[in-house]
Order: C-alpha cells, then sequence, then structure tokens
C-alpha cells in the first residue's frame, strides 16, 4: 500500500515529472512502504520489491518519496536500497521506542544525509518532535528538503514554519490527513497525505477539487457523511490507521491480503461498518464499490 500526497508544494526538490508535490491538478507524490504500507514489517528483499514496483508504475509521472527507518544505520542501508530501485526521494519515519533531544533528532538526519544521495524529508509524530532550534539545523542540512508533521499542533508548526528557509517544504501527516487540511492550510500547509487515495481515490480526490475549488459545501459534506465517521471507526480499534486501509482496498477487489503481526484485521462487526461507510462514501462522489 502507498499514500498519496496531495496540496500544494514545488516537485523539483523532489525529483520526478510532476509538476507539483500534490499541485493544483491532484495528487503530486506518491509514498510507498510508509506507514500504510507496514515499512516495520518488510524485510529488505520485500522492501526492494516494493519501491521497484512503485518506481515502474509511477513511471516518471510522480516523485517516489520511499519509507525509511530504524536507527540511523539501518534508514541509510533501506536509502541505498531506495535509491538502487529508482526512488526519488525517502521519508524518516519516526525511529523506535525511545524519546530523542532535538540535537540527537538532528544527528539522526546528518547521519543519513551523508550516505545517500536521496533527498530526505523527515517525519515528526509520537515521540520524535522537532523545536524551532532543531528545525533551522534540520533545514541547514545538505539534502534535507522538508518535515512531514504528525502531532497537528498548529501553534507549534507555525512556528517552526516560520523559522524555516521559505523554500523548506511542510507536510500535513495526520492521521486521515483531510479531516485537518483546513486547519493546516490555514497556516500555509497545503500538501498533505491521503491513506484514502490508496482505496478510494474517487472520493480522495473529489475531495481535493472541493477544498482547491473553495467549495465548503462539498468539503462538509464529505467531512460529515465520510471521513469524520471514518475517523470514529479508526478509532475504535489499535492499529487500525493501517488495517482499515488494507481492508477497504480488499472490499474494492485489490488482493492486499492481511496485515501482518503485530497489527490485526478488522472484525466482523467493524468490517460491515467499513463497507458500508465506503459504499456511502462512494455514492457520495458518484462512483460504485466495484
Amino acid at each position: 500500500m502507498a499514500q498519496i500526497v496531495i496540496g500544494g508544494g514545488p516537485a523539483s526538490s523532489v525529483g520526478g515529472s510532476a509538476s507539483s508535490v500534490g499541485g493544483i491538478d491532484g495528487p503530486g507524490a506518491l509514498f510507498p512502504a510508509c506507514g500504510p504500507g507496514e515499512f516495520f514489517s518488510l524485510d529488505e528483499d520485500e522492501y526492494r520489491q516494493v519501491i521497484t514496483a512503485s518506481v515502474q508504475e509511477a513511471d516518471g509521472r510522480l516523485p517516489v518519496v520511499a519509507g525509511i527507518g530504524y536507527g540511523w544505520a539501518q534508514a541509510a542501508r533501506f536509502a541505498r536500497i531506495a535509491e538502487e530501485a529508482g526512488a526519488d526521494a525517502a521519508l524518516v519515519l519516526p525511529h523506535y521506542l525511545v524519546k530523542a533531544p532535538g540535537a540527537g533528532l538532528v544527528a539522526q538526519l546528518r547521519q543519513i544525509a551523508a550516505r545517500t544521495r536521496l533527498p530526505l524529508i523527515a517525519y515528526q509524530r509520537d515521540q520524535v518532535a522537532f523545536g524551532v532550534d532543531s528545525v533551522r539545523e534540520l533545514a541547514a542540512i545538505p539534502g534535507v528538503i522538508g518535515l512531514k508533521d504528525g502531532h497537528s499542533d498548529l501553534d507549534r508548526l507555525q512556528r517552526l514554519k516560520l523559522a524555516a528557509p521559505e523554500d523548506f517544504l511542510f507536510f500535513n501527516g495526520a492521521a486521515t490527513a483531510e479531516v485537518q487540511a483546513r486547519p493546516y492550510a490555514s497556516i500555509g500547509v497545503t500538501a498533505y497525505s491521503s491513506a484514502v487515495h490508496a482505496f478510494a481515490p474517487e472520493i480522495a480526490n473529489a475531495f481535493f477539487a472541493a477544498l482547491r475549488d473553495g467549495d465548503d459545501a462539498a468539503v462538509e459534506r464529505l467531512l460529515r457523511d465520510f471521513y469524520v465517521p471514518l475517523v470514529e471507526l479508526r478509532d475504535r480499534g489499535t492499529g487500525y490507521a493501517v488495517s482499515l486501509v488494507k481492508a477497504a482496498a480488499r472490499l474494492r477487489g485489490r488482493p492486499v491480503g492481511p496485515v501482518r503481526a503485530p497489527l490485526t484485521d478488522p472484525g466482523p462487526d467493524d468490517l460491515a461498518a467499513l463497507e458500508e461507510l465506503l459504499a456511502t462514501g462512494l455514492d457520495l462522489v458518484g462512483a460504485t464499490t466495484r
């Protein structure tokens, strides 16, 4: 599974032929082997297959930003594989377990950047959080081009954005990011990652078009009748931010298989609720389940 980034921002920093990272015409970058792609459950051979297939599918039309992670040494190994597979950039996922100071987080990115030619986007969420001074240092590292945010603390994020150079990219990386797309856009962060695009691109594209065109009625209808209920369903189970995406893809006839341990697939009641919600969302945009 791969997320799509839509919103605003220059693609020239990432690579590929898209006119923008989430440009005004729609999807602008493909992010394989990240959270919904279960990076944490892939061995190196599987990872290579995922990135290679993504690059082949994108075929130069979109930049491919591969997920990498763990400690800097392992992240550099995955970055090397992604580079060999033809990826255009890498998203540095939060490291495992420990909470680290800003200086350590910056040092981690510096170590990875020194070992790959790929442009890097840092991802702050969970135990990873950059401060203003850390973002200034981060932006000064050659090859580090942006920050994806999953904390949704917009007061703090605005201060980070103001402290960074104007060409430093920022992404809305909140879970079910569409729900917070308007608040993020209010501080100038218009690019966001859409897991919904992985299983219902019709809904994701309709939401983006309504947001882009200032159609508040359509935005609120999709939020009220699809996205917010999806968040409420997601919150029923631990790990559902991933397992619901794969379950929904299977409902659309895509043989993506189950999630891997330690995640678990939705139970029968939640799966039925997902199927009903998916049908509702597709009906809202004039599409069908199959």
